[in-house]
């Protein structure tokens, strides 16, 4: 590797710790691939590790960050968090976009993960500290029928949980969040697709024995997943007003996020919106242009920890609260990082919950445990979590499962629909 020299930084080091090696780790022990960024110093005791999960394109972000971004790095003092990550953004010339910013979150949160260590206290405690004991999370619950989704979240009810999104089957092989059932559209150009109408008029149907079965004690969520326009996504929340929902989420395409403003001021249930935004610029105009009541980023494809503080500032300074992304494709090290800016910032809305399965914690051990509708944080320096690269080694990445399923994502008529 040809290191950079000229990427010092113009003032002296306070000592001579220095940043020599940086590599990607991916693993896949959930069927999801993980890209976790390890950056080693000179202190042999002394490495970080970030979230640089982009599940899709995951080599694209590998490639970005060891042929890259690591000559950059190399000889740098791992505290100059903000500097370096300025550089690396503007080094690229054209900035933004997914790949990129997944591979600066990897780098930025193993330096917050190093700089935790080298304090030796969390990184929460690095934020200002806790605001709370632990962190409120919902829970997903679906199934391939009303029934199925509701006894799921009648048992995680009785589990503890208080903030439940539901999800349930529809017609084809286009349900998003929950199996697809077999009852699809005879006479169709494509039989297995999946149709607005049928989802506009069965939704409304869901919460209605939702809240007839769970009752009011329940706050309840649900994912459009950027499937409407923007007159049917006003549609859509008018009619689940009756059922008190926590929140809305994306109920619109990227393309149309201008369109906001005018959803949220129509509906009369809270919009939660911002997991495909790929910079921190983006989601800082969902805030300020009125167009979210929630921002729910995926911090570790907007460049990490450093920006999704400013975020975090700018919500509770504008009313807006967060609800930050964290399904099976964020690794335990970005829950950690979602998780340290929940325990210290006064917006604060809700945590998306994922309980990840033992191996899982085994590949990843300190990974955050949730339980009973709480998530709770690793006191340890850092983000509290290790990584065994021998156990990742066994869980390989895996390839085209979701483009595979994306491209069979189409509406009866057989045009493509978003995923």
């Amino acid at each position: 590797m040809t290191v950079i020299t000229e990427t010092q930084a113009p003032w002296p080091a306070r000592d001579n710790l220095r940043i020599t090696a940086v590599r990607t780790v991916v693993t896949a022990p959930e069927g999801v691939n993980l890209v976790v960024v390890r950056i080693d110093t000179s202190d042999p005791g002394l490495s970080g590790l970030g979230c640089a999960t982009f599940h899709q394109r995951f080599a694209a972000v590998v490639t970005t960050v060891e042929q890259h971004l690591a000559p950059l790095l190399i000889g740098r003092h791992p505290a100059d968090i903000s500097d370096i990550g300025r550089m690396l953004h503007y080094s690229g010339y054209w900035r933004g976009g997914p790949i990129e910013s997944s591979a600066l979150s990897g780098v930025d949160m193993a330096l917050w993960d190093i700089a935790g260590k080298r304090a030796g206290m969390p990184v929460y405690e690095l934020l200002g500290g806790r605001l709370r004991g632990a962190v409120p999370v919902y829970i997903h619950a679906s199934g391939a029928t009303v029934e199925e989704t509701l006894d799921q979240a009648s048992s995680f009810r009785e589990e503890g949980y208080r903030h439940i999104r539901l999800q349930t089957g529809q017609p084809g092989l286009g349900s998003y969040g929950a199996p697809g059932t077999t009852n699809a559209y005879p006479g169709a150009p494509y039989p297995d697709g999946w149709s607005v109408d049928h989802y506009l008029a069965s939704t409304p149907a869901l919460f209605a024995a939702a809240r007839e079965r769970l009752g009011d004690d329940v706050e309840l969520l649900h994912d459009v997943h950027s499937r409407l326009t923007p007159k049917q996504a006003v549609v859509l929340a008018r009619a689940l007003e009756p059922y008190r929902l926590f929140f809305l989420e994306d109920v619109v395409a990227p393309e149309h996020y201008d369109r906001l403003p005018e959803v949220r001021a129509a509906s009369p249930v809270p919009i939660a919106v911002g997991e495909l935004t790929a910079t921190v610029a983006d989601a800082a105009r969902l805030v300020t242009s009125g167009g979210v009541d929630l921002l729910r980023c995926h911090i570790s494809a907007i460049g990490g920890l450093t920006p999704s503080r400013k975020l975090a500032d700018l919500c509770e300074l504008s009313g807006v609260q967060t609800a930050w992304h964290a399904p099976a494709d964020v690794s335990p090290v970005g829950a950690a990082a979602n998780l340290a800016l929940d325990l210290t910032s006064p917006a604060f809305g809700i945590q998306e919950g994922h309980v990840y399965p033992d191996r899982v914690h085994e590949v990843f051990p300190g990974t955050p445990v949730v339980a009973a509708g709480y998530a709770t944080a690793s006191e340890e320096p850092g983000w509290g979590i290790e990584m065994d690269e021998k156990a990742a080694a066994a869980f390989p990445p895996v390839f085209h499962g979701h483009e595979r399923w994306t491209a069979r994502v189409r509406r009866p008529d057989g045009a493509v629909e978003a995923p």
